[in-house]
């Protein structure tokens, strides 16, 4: 798999000395009550022990994963939520992808502590360029000059990379993430897996399945569609559990958060520059949010914001008035803040929790006419805050499917276009997270058949972490 020391590229036949080979399949958006629905996992679960788990706040990938993965809050390792404000260029930022982010160290740093020769493979968690696993796969896509968007992946060793799209085809970037999204991605991901498995055997696996998320956010849990997303993740999982296991691999499955109905979005920059403290900049007819000129403005994270004050003496005036819109449960500050975690630099100054059935949209501008020119395309880097509706086809296009074509069309004409299908109404998203759950049944879950190694039927997420190395050292040789 591509040239360099054994040590570093996983060419070795087994695991490292004194540690158990494992598998951690993230399941994303599974929970008990969707596990009940499934027949291979939750067969699978019954020979052994679930515990459910008390995600972060935010209970979002990236600062789940980190949280996992580190032992610690994300007071300690800094990744406060899928993006924030970068305080020192004035930008928003969403889903970098550096490894170098993660201000504490992860887990297979310590296997390397116990064992210099346990290799760590990382199959599209987060944070994961340069984060310093010996094998790593995640989503990169091509952006040529022209516009184009071309599906790609970044791999270490950097000839993974065709080795992978040579046997499996290209990573299906667009079943990945937007309108199109389907199984198909995670099968990929699963194949890619099995590939490595078998090639290079790593000590611990970290393998990320995310079909379930954007159906449950699409539809809702409740909505009899996700029936057949349910079934079809539960295939691909006993595919690739089945392969780890008859390859004497312990596998744990675990997911990062649980997502419930909402149906309210919340739109909380409209709110703040309707009252004077947000600012933008005119482009072309747009209107781009400029953070670095607000006073206020705040990062929207599914269902919780990160509210950030250029103007320290604006706080009193912008929480009471947070406080007050309809579906914000509560907004944390100081002490709060530090008790929920978040007592970190990247964190909002104010942070802004959505009550159960409502979550927080991004936008900023007061007319459609005057949106940005991404905001109806799926571009999940220069949009300064999350946007569900990525997964939708705007219902008010008569002929969607046509103005694809043409857009295609302009594509391969070699013209710039713009794929402006999204809708600009957060009103068709029915499924978000972000809270901590109410119930154990929206809970986030660890399966192991070790139940041994899960004496618990609680975890906190930072708890996760030990876990996870008790498989890997438990009954080592």
């Amino acid at each position: 798999m591509g040239p360099g020391p054994a040590r570093r590229t996983g060419h070795r036949r087994s695991g490292g000395w004194g540690l158990r080979r494992t598998a951690v399949v993230n399941v994303v958006g599974l929970t008990p009550d969707l596990l009940s629905r499934t027949r291979f996992l939750a067969g699978w679960a019954s020979g052994g022990a679930m515990a459910t788990i008390q995600p972060p706040l935010p209970a979002v990938t990236c600062t789940s994963q980190s949280t996992f993965l580190t032992g610690k809050t994300p007071s300690e390792h800094g990744v406060v939520g899928n993006g924030w404000y970068f305080r020192d260029e004035a930008e928003v930022r969403f889903w970098r992808q550096s490894g170098r982010l993660v201000q504490a160290p992860r887990i297979w740093e310590r296997l390397r502590e116990l064992d210099p020769s346990a290799t760590t493979a990382n199959l599209f968690w987060w944070h994961a360029m340069y984060g310093g696993t010996d094998l790593t796969v995640t989503p990169r896509p091509m952006y040529p000059a022209d516009g184009r968007k071309i599906p790609d992946v970044h791999t270490h060793p950097a000839g993974l990379r065709d080795e992978l799209q040579d046997e499996l085809g290209r990573f299906p970037l667009f079943h990945f993430w937007g309108p199109r999204t389907s199984i198909r991605s995670s099968e990929w991901i699963a194949a890619a897996a099995r590939m490595v498995e078998e090639r290079a055997q790593p000590t611990l696996s970290l393998v990320y399945l995310p079909h379930l998320d954007y159906a449950l956010q699409r539809h809702g849990p409740e909505d009899p569609r996700v029936e057949e997303d349910v079934r079809e993740i539960d295939r691909v999982c006993e595919e690739l559990v089945g392969h780890l296991e008859a390859r004497g691999v312990r596998v744990v499955i675990l997911s990062e958060y649980g997502i419930t109905p909402v149906e309210r979005p919340v739109s909380l920059n409209r709110i703040l520059r309707e009252e004077g403290f947000l600012a933008v900049r005119e482009e072309l007819g747009r209107e781009l949010l400029d953070a670095g000129a607000s006073r206020a403005f705040a990062v929207a994270d599914h269902q919780l914001a990160h509210v950030y004050l250029n103007d320290p003496d604006a706080e009193p005036e912008v929480r009471a008035l947070l406080e007050a819109v309809p579906g914000v449960e509560a907004v944390l500050r100081g002490e709060t803040r530090r008790t929920a975690g978040l007592d970190h630099p990247r964190a909002g100054d104010l942070v802004a929790i959505g009550e159960r059935d409502a979550w927080f949209t991004y936008y900023y501008w007061l007319d459609d006419g005057r949106a940005p020119d991404f905001a109806p395309t799926v571009d999940i880097h220069r949009k300064p805050g999350y946007d569900p509706a990525e997964l939708f086809i705007d219902p008010e296009i008569r002929f969607p499917r046509a103005r694809a074509v043409r857009r295609l069309l302009q594509k391969k004409l070699g013209f710039r276009y713009l794929m402006d299908l999204i809708p600009l109404d957060g009103s068709l998203v029915r499924g978000s997270h972000g809270r901590l759950p109410e119930r154990d049944a929206d809970a986030p879950l660890l399966l192991t058949r070790e139940a041994h190694l899960l004496p618990e039927e609680r975890l906190e997420a930072t708890g996760v972490y030990d876990v996870l190395l008790r498989h890997l050292t438990d009954g080592a040789r």
